[in-house]
């Protein structure tokens, strides 16, 4: 089991960037792809972007490529979602997620797909 921590949230204004942090407990983290997600306001949580175990490989919602990157220190036992070019579109609050299928899948895009959540961080980008 892992536990998740979220951080690096807040307010920014669009065109801004937020670099956000997510912390995990435990020894295992390099066995879990992990990815973000997000919830805006009577929306659906929506996959954002995921990461190997490893880190070579990633994959990004249509919505995010080209402005956000994903990447991991194991070593520090954390995943980082740097957001760029922010517009007020992405104001939600943003999950972390573990997942433990123990090989890459790309299509693990529904919450389902992922085992453990952080509490989340709001990110508010202003017009």
């Amino acid at each position: 089991q892992v536990q998740l921590v979220e951080s690096g949230g807040g307010l920014v204004q669009a065109g801004g960037s937020l670099r956000l942090s997510c912390a995990a407990s435990g020894r295992t983290f390099s066995m879990y792809d992990m990815g973000w997600f997000r919830q805006a306001p009577e929306k659906e949580r929506e996959f954002v972007s995921r990461i190997s175990r490893s880190g070579d490989r990633t994959s990004y919602a249509d919505s995010v490529k080209g402005r956000f990157t994903i990447s991991r220190d194991n070593s520090k036992n954390t995943v980082y979602l740097q957001m760029n070019s922010l517009e007020p579109e992405d104001t939600a609050v943003y999950y972390c997620a573990a997942d433990r299928t123990p090989y890459w899948r790309a299509t693990a895009v529904v919450a389902e797909d992922y085992d453990y959540w952080g509490q989340g961080t709001q990110v508010t980008v202003s017009s």
